[in-house]
């Protein structure tokens, strides 16, 4: 047998020898320099003085929107602090915004970051997406910045691979919240778009699901539940802190050929209908609206009795009017101020206004009907010295009342909704059914609550106008 040879040859030298050089211990090794984060940023700000005052102007009137909001709520209320934390943080971005309006346009300064000295990795995924960030055992763990299989990207927090929260901008705008292994959004966060909107609640496969609520320099506060990305409404709570109130005509009176009274004394709200559970509870009513005529032909002969009853038991009372699509706006005004009272102390007169897509299109559409309604209420206005307010339902101020900002403004609007949630639009009573039972009256009730607590009520008691 060969024995091996323990001979050291010069190139088993030179190969010891370089590696000896190469090895990152060694040290004549060279480290290559990492890639560092500056801890100091030189920010330039190029806004213009119109973008700040279009950007002031959302603010405002989203602030606004949710100032109405808190007004008519009550901290016990559902998502209340959600509401009024988002208003002070908008306070202040206002502040903020009226400050920068005063800075040149092409304004310099320096922001101080905190620097970070390691380099993250970047991982090619399955699905077309990649993610960068520090690895540990082969899992995420820490910041992190990921790019979805729809492009967009993630900077999130990660641990042992899981997220535990992220931010994600698209076209349209930002998201914050917690994500599901898909990078969607699911659970809690945030929705903030270019144009002042902002969602806070829950989600599920990127869409607004469950609780939740959006503020908006467009339109009201919407809190309440959504499905699938689309609201629903605002559940209210009915407890006695609430104010309720009932609307009657003569069909409290007349069942077929059958008469019956109203005892007024006995009155009291013991059923708001089989979409809304009160538990047993009972409310006492604290207004009545009674129909007193219908275009200019039609009289309710129960009108004048019920009036004064119920005014002899301290109730609230206030007359409407039925519209007519067949006879003038003014020559009605006049026929419901000559057949109906309005004292005192009254609530403000009401416009019912109940026509169908057919008769709206008969009259010539949607604005002719608006010129006639504010025919009517600026008539009874000028004669009573109230604000009337307008009786319409949820689907017809959707559908007809798009181009009736004024009306919206400058009159109340009493809305019928018999769902189990809230109207979506400002408003100063809700007909929340038409299947409730009250002590007193002989079959079904109208019932309705105010929009507010007590304090509001007292106001709108005093002012007749609801803010």
């Amino acid at each position: 047998m060969r024995r091996p040879s323990t001979t050291i040859r010069l190139s088993d030298l030179l190969v010891l020898a370089a590696l000896a050089l190469l090895m990152p211990f060694s040290p004549f090794y060279s480290h290559p320099a990492l890639p560092r984060i500056p801890d100091k940023v030189t920010v330039c700000r190029f806004d213009t003085a119109m973008a700040d005052t279009v950007r002031l102007h959302r603010l405002e009137a989203a602030i606004d929107e949710l100032q109405y909001f808190l007004r008519v709520h009550q901290v016990t209320d559902d998502g209340y602090n959600m509401v009024a934390q988002y208003a002070t943080t908008l306070t202040c971005q206002a502040a903020l915004c009226r400050k920068a309006a005063s800075w040149p346009a092409d304004s310099i300064w320096t922001v101080r970051t905190a620097a970070k000295d390691r380099p993250m990795v970047a991982v090619k995924m399955q699905r077309g997406y990649w993610r960068a960030g520090h690895y540990h055992i082969g899992r995420l763990n820490g910041p992190g910045v990921v790019r979805d299989c729809q492009g967009r990207i993630v900077c999130a927090l990660w641990d042992s691979d899981t997220i535990v929260t992220a931010t994600r901008r698209d076209s349209v705008g930002v998201y914050h919240g917690q994500m599901d292994s898909h990078y969607m959004a699911c659970g809690q966060g945030t929705y903030d778009t270019a144009d002042g909107i902002h969602y806070e609640g829950f989600w599920q496969h990127d869409q607004r699901e469950g609780f939740g609520f959006e503020s908006s320099p467009i339109h009201t506060v919407r809190l309440g539940m959504w499905r699938q990305g689309r609201f629903l409404g605002e559940r209210i709570s009915y407890t006695s802190s609430r104010i309720y109130g009932i609307d009657i005509s003569r069909h409290q009176h007349e069942k077929g050929r059958r008469r019956y009274d109203i005892n007024w004394s006995a009155l009291r709200i013991t059923s708001l209908g089989k979409r809304h559970d009160i538990e047993g509870r009972s409310f006492p009513v604290s207004f009545v609206y009674i129909k007193a005529t219908e275009g200019t032909t039609v009289l309710n002969r129960y009108f004048p009795r019920d009036y004064l009853k119920a005014r002899k038991q301290g109730i609230r009372v206030g007359a409407y009017h039925f519209f007519s699509m067949k006879s003038p706006a003014a020559q009605q005004a006049e026929y419901f101020l000559r057949h109906s009272i309005v004292r005192a102390g009254d609530f403000p007169p009401v416009l019912d206004v109940e026509p169908t897509d057919a008769q709206i299109a008969q009259i010539g559409g949607d604005d002719v009907l608006m010129q006639r309604i504010r025919t009517f209420l600026q008539y009874v206005e000028r004669r009573t010295g109230m604000r009337p307010i307008l009786y319409v339902s949820q689907m017809f101020i959707n559908r007809h009342m798009t181009n009736a900002a004024d009306i919206k403004k400058n009159y109340n609007v009493w809305i019928a909704r018999y769902s189990q949630y809230k109207p979506d639009v400002r408003l100063v009573y809700w007909q929340l059914c038409a299947d409730g039972h009250v002590n007193g009256i002989n079959g079904p009730v109208d019932i309705n609550v105010f929009n507010g607590y007590q304090s509001q009520f007292d106001d709108f008691v005093r002012t007749g106008f609801h803010q």
